[in-house]
């Protein structure tokens, strides 16, 4: 029966055929993808396991790392103890051993400074004991020597109070003495005096007398003759002494004048001097700045060639800007020209031969060369005044047309509003003069009266108005 259903199946097509190897194809990639994902799964979790037996492992080495540390640095800490201990044994014996050399010094030394003391003491004892014996001594003999002095003094003093007295007593009886002897030489030294004194008195006022009348006879005579001299003298002295007068007069003001002149001279030399200092003193300065100007100016001229060269530049940049914009300029200019000036750019002179004879007849004929150079160099200047001179023509006659105009303009708006006033009802057109504004028969605009009418029924005259309708005025206005 199997082989007979073996035999039965059809052979497979084509589409079957790539769908089967398709489905065959998805199948083992499903599987090999499961398989990937089991292994990366097994992988982790032997990972994940690894990683936590290696902390684990090394969590144990470490503390047995630590364990055996500790173990040989207690061995090594228990050496170095008995280390320092035996060393420190043997530096407290040698301590020892010089605490007790100190100690057996220091008693040593005890001994000595106690010995050295009790026999300092007993010198000093011995010393004191000789001082005492020799201070009582010198006592002793300072009391015997006193009493010695005071038994003499008292006796000197004794003996020079007597012989004072007696001195005394001596001198006491010369004074009264001498005084009586002085008082009765005085008395009679007085009389003699008073005595001589009479008699030179008499004596000398007879000589007075006699020699005053011979003086007295001597002098008159000798005025006389003084009189007689001096006026002999008066009149032969008498020219000298004017001559004299006017010559001293003369010296004291010529002194006066020679004093005055020498003042001025020190003056003027002490002027003279400050002047030359202030001249040396201005000198050195002159000096000084006509050296800061020759800098200065030397300075400046570089700075003025500097600047030279920076205008040459920058004309030739301006001239260089100036042409690019006059050319620029002229091309904006040519769009707003008209055919006429397209077609003839320059106008010919409208100057008659006899104004172009009176023009040169103006200019005089012979011209400095410089000025015929400047000249010459502007000939070419002339068509751009022909050209400019009629631009400004034409402005000029544009702005009279623009007068002319504006006030043509003023004109008709003056008028339209004249106009507008007449057809619109305002209060600033009823305040005004309006030929519309009519009330009782009567206008605001004064009109010619014409004149009345008589009829002989009527006893009354009746007046009569002309009215003109305001378009048919502004008909005419317009």
């Amino acid at each position: 029966m199997s082989k007979k259903g073996k035999k039965a199946k059809a052979p497979l097509s084509d589409e079957e055929q790539l769908l089967l190897f398709q489905q065959r194809l998805l199948a083992e990639e499903e599987l090999a993808r499961k398989k990937e994902r089991l292994l990366s799964q097994f992988l982790k979790d032997k990972l994940a396991k690894e990683e936590h037996n290696s902390a684990l492992n090394l969590n144990k080495i470490n503390t047995q790392w630590r364990t055996v540390l500790r173990e040989v640095k207690t061995k090594e800490l228990h050496k170095d103890i008995e280390i320092l201990s035996q060393t420190f044994e043997r530096v407290v014996d040698c301590k020892d051993s010089v605490i007790k050399s100190l100690a057996k010094d220091l008693s040593e030394a005890e001994e000595q400074y106690a010995h050295a003391l009790r026999s300092h003491l007993h010198n000093i004892d011995q010393l004191l004991a000789l001082q005492r014996c020799r201070l009582n001594l010198l006592e002793e003999n300072y009391n015997m020597e006193l009493e010695t002095l005071t038994k003499e003094f008292e006796t000197e003093r004794k003996t020079i109070i007597d012989q004072h007295e007696k001195e005394i007593r001596y001198l006491q009886d010369v004074f009264m003495a001498m005084e009586q002897n002085y008082i009765d030489s005085e008395y009679e030294s007085k009389l003699e005096f008073q005595s001589m004194w009479d008699d030179l008195k008499n004596k000398n006022i007879e000589e007075k007398h006699f020699l005053r009348l011979q003086l007295e006879s001597v002098v008159e005579d000798l005025w006389r003759r003084f009189q007689d001299a001096l006026k002999n003298y008066t009149d032969a002295t008498e020219d000298r002494k004017i001559a004299f007068e006017t010559l001293k007069v003369k010296d004291e003001k010529s002194s006066k004048d020679i004093e005055a002149q020498m003042k001025k001279i020190q003056r003027l030399q002490d002027s003279i001097l400050i002047l030359k200092g202030k001249i040396m003193v201005h000198s050195r300065e002159s000096e000084e700045q006509n050296q800061y100007i020759r800098d200065d100016k030397e300075l400046v001229l570089v700075q003025l060639r500097k600047l030279k060269a920076q205008r040459t530049q920058v004309r030739e940049r301006a001239q260089e800007n100036l042409g690019e914009k006059i050319l620029k300029i002229a091309e904006i200019c040519r769009k707003f020209e008209t055919e006429e000036e397209k077609v003839l750019p320059f106008y010919s002179s409208i100057l008659t031969p006899e104004e172009q004879e009176e023009i040169e007849e103006i200019i005089p004929e012979e011209l400095a060369e410089e000025l015929a150079k400047v000249i010459s160099d502007y000939r070419g200047m002339d068509n751009f005044w022909k050209r400019y001179n009629k631009v400004k023509l034409e402005q000029l006659s544009l702005q009279q047309r623009r007068t002319q105009l504006l006030e043509i303009n003023g004109k008709l708006r003056e008028m339209l509003k004249r106009y507008l006033d007449g057809i619109s009802v305002s209060d600033e057109v009823l305040s005004q003069l309006n030929p519309l504004f009519i009330v009782n028969y009567r206008s605001n605009i004064p009109q010619p009266l014409s004149k009345p009418t008589t009829q002989p029924d009527d006893k009354k005259s009746r007046t009569t108005y002309n009215v003109i309708e305001a378009a048919h005025v502004i008909s005419h206005i317009l």
